[in-house]
């Protein structure tokens, strides 16, 4: 039995909740992950994994040997990178997570260069707006706006985004443009809220050190930030986005940005990753890219004076 690879697989059963979705992603024979397991228990003496007809789990030694693999096999990648030419060209599949627009607008247009630094790195690119589980959808790393706030993972910053306050031609033909805060009686939001913790979003302007909420009725409340947009479009009301989401829409005209002299407080863009990928290879150079490719000037990150 080759005992690192059954820690690893053993690992990433205990991450993605069963034997069938770990054989998936090691892209190993099912047949060979179960045979592993066992020769693994029976090596050391102990049931590590609980198995039910809905999921699978670790047991109470089973999660404590879960986390002496983790540093293990981060120690041995490390090390072998360290006495090899993958610190040079790391290799492998790098599991990234972000918001859509983030993927769209940003990184998959620059992805052409770090792919090129990179060759031999694959990327598994999910793009969506909800919250994943890192460790136990076998995510490597996520990019994430707003407040970082699971304190289990590792934070590195990458940029500040500058946000707008927009609302469509049609829209503001009806209800008028605001001239400032007073003048929002009377009007209306597209509201944004999570799907997962049901929190709602409304507008908020920075006012010196001061962060102001204005809270105004609603017609149409929504979960992404791509149907947040397009409610805003079809004369919903009032949004405030990343002026990188809204770009396109504000230069093509069919939205248009109100109080430009009271500016929404900008939203912190983070690269979040497990504490035992701090030591990979892979991530450390993604994240490096991505800080400098948010230090770029035309990223839509922050808008041009």
């Amino acid at each position: 039995m080759d005992r690192f690879n059954a820690m690893r697989v053993f690992t990433r059963i205990v991450e993605l909740g069963g034997f069938a979705k770990a054989a998936d992603s090691l892209q190993l024979p099912r047949a060979s992950v179960t045979i592993l397991i066992k020769q693994l228990e029976a090596h050391l003496g102990v049931q590590l994994l609980q198995r039910t007809t809905r999921q699978v789990s670790p047991t109470l030694d089973g999660a404590a040997y879960y986390q002496r693999c983790v540093s293990l096999l981060a120690d041995l990648e490390e090390t072998e990178a360290v006495f090899s030419n993958t610190r040079r060209s790391p290799r492998g599949t790098l599991r990234i997570d972000m918001p859509a627009g983030i993927g769209r607008f940003l990184v998959i247009p620059a992805l052409p260069e770090f792919t090129a630094r990179y060759p031999q790195i694959n990327l598994e690119i999910g793009l969506n707006d909800r919250p994943v589980d890192l460790i136990r959808e076998g995510v490597d790393c996520v990019l994430r706006g707003g407040l970082a706030l699971d304190e289990s993972l590792v934070a590195r910053p990458l940029a500040m985004m500058d946000q707008v306050t927009c609302a469509s031609p049609g829209y503001l033909q009806r209800f008028g443009v605001p001239g400032d805060l007073d003048a929002l009686a009377g009007h209306q939001v597209v509201e944004y809220f999570s799907s997962v913790s049901g929190k709602r979003y409304g507008l908020e302007f920075q006012v010196g050190e001061e962060i102001r909420r204005v809270d105004l009725p609603k017609q149409v409340a929504v979960n992404s930030a791509d149907g947040y947009l397009a409610a805003c479009e079809a004369g919903y009301g009032l949004v405030q986005a990343p002026y990188y989401h809204a770009r396109q829409q504000l230069e093509a005209g069919r939205l248009v940005e109100v109080l430009r002299d009271i500016q929404p407080p900008p939203l912190p863009l983070t690269a979040l990753y497990p504490p035992h990928r701090q030591l990979s290879q892979r991530v450390r150079v993604f994240v490096d890219w991505l800080v400098e490719l948010c230090a770029c000037s035309d990223t839509g990150l922050q808008r041009r004076p």
